[in-house]
C-alpha cells in the first residue's frame, strides 16, 4: 500500500512548478551569503566555517521553511480540490499511508535541496571566496544533521497543509515558525520547537558546533516531535469522514 502511495505522489512532481523554487531560493541564499561574507572579511575570519554561517543563517530561518511548506502544500493540493477527500476515505488504503507517503516524498525533496545547498556552498567557497582547499568534513555533517532536524519541520508542515485548504497560509506559517525558531534557539529553548531543530542541526549561526555533547537530546527531540505529529495526523485522518 505504501509503495503505491509513494508512486502516486511521485507522479505529482513531474513538470511541477515547485522545481523553480527548488533552484531559485538556494541560489538567492547562496548569493546573499557569499556577498555578506565577502563584505565582512575583517569580522568573519574562520574561512569555510564563516562562509557556512552566512550561507545557512537565512536559509535555515526563512528559505528552508518556505520550501518545505511549498512542497507539503503542493502535495496536498489535489486532495483539497473538489470532493477528492471522499476518494481518499473510500480508497482501499489506510489514510495514514497517504500521509506517510507524502512525508517520504517531502524528505526526498528535502535531501535533494540540502545537497544542492551544500554544492553551492562549495562552489562559492572555491570560486568567489577564493579558497584553495576544501570545506571541513564537519560542514557536511552539519548538512546531514539539518536533514534530521528538518524531518520534524516537514511533518509539521504536512499536518498544517492537510488541515488548511489554502496553499499560501501553510507557507506563511512555515516562515513564522522559522523566525520563532531563531528567537527561541537564541534563548536556549531549541529543543522545544521543531523549527529550531533544523537550525541547530545546520549549525547555522555559529562557527563552533552547537550540538557538541548534546547530540542525544537533539535526536530525542527530533524523534518526539516527529512521533507527536504522526500520532496527531493518524488520529485526525481516522476520524475524518466522507464529506457530501
Amino acid at each position: 500500500m505504501l509503495k503505491r502511495c509513494i508512486i502516486a505522489e511521485n507522479r505529482k512532481l513531474h513538470a511541477s512548478p515547485i522545481w523553480v523554487m527548488f533552484f531559485v531560493l538556494p541560489l538567492i541564499s547562496a548569493a546573499y551569503g557569499t556577498f555578506n561574507y565577502l563584505q565582512n572579511l575583517e569580522i568573519l575570519t574562520e574561512r569555510w566555517y564563516s562562509l557556512w554561517t552566512q550561507h545557512t543563517l537565512f536559509y535555515s530561518m526563512l528559505f528552508f521553511p518556505a520550501m518545505v511548506s511549498a512542497y507539503a502544500a503542493y502535495l496536498w493540493r489535489l486532495e483539497h480540490m473538489g470532493h477528492n477527500w471522499n476518494l481518499i476515505m473510500a480508497a482501499p488504503v489506510r489514510p495514514f499511508m497517504l500521509f506517510l507517503a507524502k512525508f517520504l516524498i517531502v524528505v526526498k525533496l528535502m535531501c535533494f535541496t540540502q545537497l544542492f545547498v551544500y554544492l553551492l556552498y562549495v562552489i562559492c567557497g572555491r570560486v568567489f571566496a577564493g579558497f584553495d582547499d576544501w570545506p571541513p568534513i564537519s560542514t557536511f555533517f552539519f548538512m546531514l544533521r539539518g536533514i534530521v532536524g528538518g524531518m520534524a519541520v516537514a511533518a509539521a508542515q504536512l499536518l498544517l497543509a492537510m488541515v488548511i485548504r489554502s496553499f499560501a497560509v501553510p507557507i506563511f506559517l512555515g516562515l513564522v515558525g522559522g523566525i520563532l525558531g531563531m528567537l527561541l534557539g537564541s534563548k536556549g529553548y531549541a529543543l522545544l520547537w521543531p523549527y529550531c531543530l533544523m537550525q541547530q542541526g545546520m549549525n547555522s549561526n555559529r562557527s563552533n558546533d552547537m550540538l557538541a555533547g548534546n547530540m542525544l537530546p537533539f535526536l530525542l527531540a527530533c524523534a518526539v516531535w516527529l512521533g507527536a505529529v504522526f500520532v496527531i495526523a493518524g488520529v485526525m485522518l481516522n476520524k475524518r469522514d466522507v464529506k457530501a
